[in-house]
């Protein structure tokens, strides 16, 4: 048999791009005007920098293909690591359903024909199960498709934020600048939305997962994060700017996405243009969900095979060994979602999705920062390839406290009604029950398993 292939460097930093820069949430940002630009260097100095070093050192010195799970799980126990392993795992099938809702609007954007709800849900479905279907098959399988994804989001947040610049020049911009928007915005609709820039900055610890497939991971995992967080912060701000530069705030909605920022900047809803945007920016949809895929199973197939998750999640492949019980539950479960989608009162399905799937995705980032100074202190002997430095002081205060800190109030501010009026309840409580009813069902699960492991 030949010798298995290998991630370079340069894919390595392409996977953290396709990972992290999530195109389709850039726009939504937008909506909280001017002050944006504070919040986006704010939480790139007080949350981007501490996570991309703490998952830097937790990825070299604990090797594994679970991921944050096995970091936390070593420090807090079993129970905590079903916790996260659930949290992390019942986000994906909802963002892949919030991403599915987007397909057929992309479709008749490229051939201009309106679908009715049948063939809707069949292309939903159809997205849904191609990306199991490559998740089936090692990441090095699919490295030609992460690296394309990756290069198309850099060049559409170049082109989106080209586009602002050039509509700032000729016809000035949408919304003026004065010191006081810039100041951060503390109003109740806006901080919602903050959410969203956090989760923009998350996945490094995905490459993680994926050292198996590396030719040198001590190095080259805390080089691709690094380098590749750099990138994402530069491209960040610069589609942020040109959203901001070239739309008013009133016309960005929370479903609104990059395809939508597109269109309004240029006036243009058809077109050749147009028709190739929407085709690119569908194939960064499918680099995301095929990148997070492979890290999501892994490490809920890891979870599992440590009797911290169902049995179903531990089931591979007998050929190569693949996570193909978590790749069939996370198509079961999107497709569940999609097909009740419309039938649930709240149109906005996106963001109704993708409100939900943020709330867990970020629960189980918490424990993760208090599992990196624990480690630190029931573990000093072992060697860390890559250590963050800093006195007690500054790990507790800046790598620990600082990001759970704003992980909680990010939470609170997505998952909870911050207003009583009827269209605020209507909007947020299906998020605030589906966040409890996942939270009691993890719950339960961590109950279960707990138990079984003691009877085994």
């Amino acid at each position: 048999m030949g010798e298995k292939k290998k991630f370079s460097m340069f894919s390595a930093i392409l996977t953290v791009i396709c990972v992290v820069f999530v195109a389709e949430a850039a726009a939504p940002v937008a909506a909280i005007g001017n002050s944006q630009y504070f919040w986006w260097i704010f939480m790139m100095v007080a949350f981007l920098i501490p996570y991309g070093l703490v998952s830097s050192e937790m990825g070299t010195t604990y090797e594994s293909d679970g991921g944050i799970y096995d970091w936390v799980k070593r420090a807090f126990g079993r129970k905590m690591g079903t916790r996260v392993s659930w949290y992390y795992w019942i986000n994906f099938p909802l963002w892949m359903a919030s991403l599915a809702v987007m397909i057929p609007e992309l479709l008749n954007i490229i051939f201009g024909i309106e679908l009715g709800l049948v063939p809707t849900i069949i292309i939903e479905l159809v997205f849904i199960w191609i990306i199991v279907a490559i998740s089936f098959f090692p990441v090095c399988d699919s490295v030609w498709i992460l690296n394309g994804a990756a290069a198309i989001k850099v060049f559409l947040a170049v082109l989106i934020g080209g586009l602002g610049v050039y509509m700032a020049v000729t016809r000035g911009v949408a919304n003026e600048v004065t010191v006081s928007s810039l100041l951060p915005s503390f109003d109740p609709n806006s901080l919602s939305f903050i959410s969203v820039i956090i989760f923009n900055m998350l996945g490094f610890e995905v490459i993680c997962t994926f050292a198996g497939d590396m030719e040198n991971p001590k190095k080259q995992i805390p080089k691709a994060i690094v380098i590749g967080g750099i990138v994402i912060a530069a491209i960040y701000m610069f589609s942020a700017f040109g959203i901001g530069a070239a739309i008013p705030t009133s016309e960005v909605s929370t479903s609104s996405g990059l395809m939508d920022a597109i269109i309004l900047i240029t006036g243009k809803e058809t077109g050749i243009f147009i028709a190739v945007i929407a085709f690119l920016f569908m194939i960064t949809l499918f680099g995301n969900m095929i990148s997070w895929s492979l890290g999501v199973n892994n490490t809920v197939c890891f979870a599992a095979e440590n009797g911290d998750m169902p049995k179903v999640f531990a089931k591979r492949s007998g050929k190569n060994e693949m996570p193909t019980g978590a790749a069939i539950m996370n198509g079961i479960v999107a497709s569940v979602v999609v097909i009740i989608a419309p039938f649930i009162p709240n149109q906005d399905l996106f963001w109704a999705f993708f409100a939900l799937n943020l709330v867990m995705f970020l629960l189980s980032y918490v424990p993760v920062f208090p599992a990196f100074y624990k480690m630190r202190k029931i573990d000093p002997n072992t060697e860390r390839p890559f250590r963050v430095s800093g006195n007690d002081t500054v790990l507790k205060l800046y790598y620990v406290a600082l990001p759970v800190v704003l992980l909680v109030i990010s939470i609170i501010f997505t998952a909870f009604p911050l207003s009583f009026d009827a269209e605020t309840l209507a909007a947020t409580l299906p998020i605030t029950i589906g966040a409890i009813v996942f939270i009691i069902i993890g719950e339960i699960l961590a109950a279960v398993c707990s138990k079984n492991s003691k009877t085994a």
